[in-house]
């Protein structure tokens, strides 16, 4: 393989749940061995996510892109061999005769477009809410109260819940974090 001092993104497919253990790895093999003019950067893309657990908002990171992870690298036999055999990874995701090929830039960019953009979309709701489900009322004036959902709007992240008050059905608007499955 001829060498060359471009940059190009290459996909390593990797076991799911172990993106995070590959990249701390190459990173470190990286860093340990002075490679950072061959691998400029490791990306595995997230999105931030929330779900309601006992009442409280729980928000944690989850990969938009399981079993992959982005690598920006100068590639020459050594350092694909380094990225090939790094522990969790299968192999590269496009190979033609033994040889990785580049994703095109076009493609890195709408990734990290995408990856950008839900950044700035906020976080989205792990447990989606669906018209008919019941649901308890968490937090607010109504806390304790359970009732049916009527409408969903996901963009607001507010629910119209019908809910049974002296006696009759009344609507009531809930932001997502009021309310919890039952």
């Amino acid at each position: 393989m001829a060498e060359t001092n471009e940059m190009k993104w290459y996909v390593l497919r990797a076991i799911s749940g172990k993106e995070n253990k590959v990249k701390e790895y190459i990173e470190l093999d990286v860093k340990n061995n002075r490679l950072e003019r061959f691998v400029s950067q490791v990306l595995i893309p997230t999105e931030k996510v929330f779900q309601i657990r006992g009442g409280k908002k729980i928000t944690k990171e989850r990969n938009c892109m399981p079993g992959y992870v982005l690598v920006e690298a100068n590639l020459n036999n050594e350092i694909q061999h380094r990225l090939r055999w790094t522990p969790n990874v299968l192999g590269f995701l496009s190979e033609s005769n033994g040889v990785p090929s580049p994703i095109r830039p076009s493609e890195v960019n709408r990734i990290l477009g995408q990856v950008d953009q839900m950044q700035e979309n906020g976080e989205e709701m792990l447990v989606p809410y669906h018209v008919g489900e019941t649901v308890k009322v968490i937090f607010g004036p109504f806390s304790g109260f359970t009732g049916t959902i009527e409408e969903v709007n996901n963009e607001k992240k507010k629910l119209k819940v019908m809910v049974m008050i002296f006696g009759r059905k009344n609507p009531i608007e809930l932001g997502f974090t009021q309310v919890e499955k039952e």
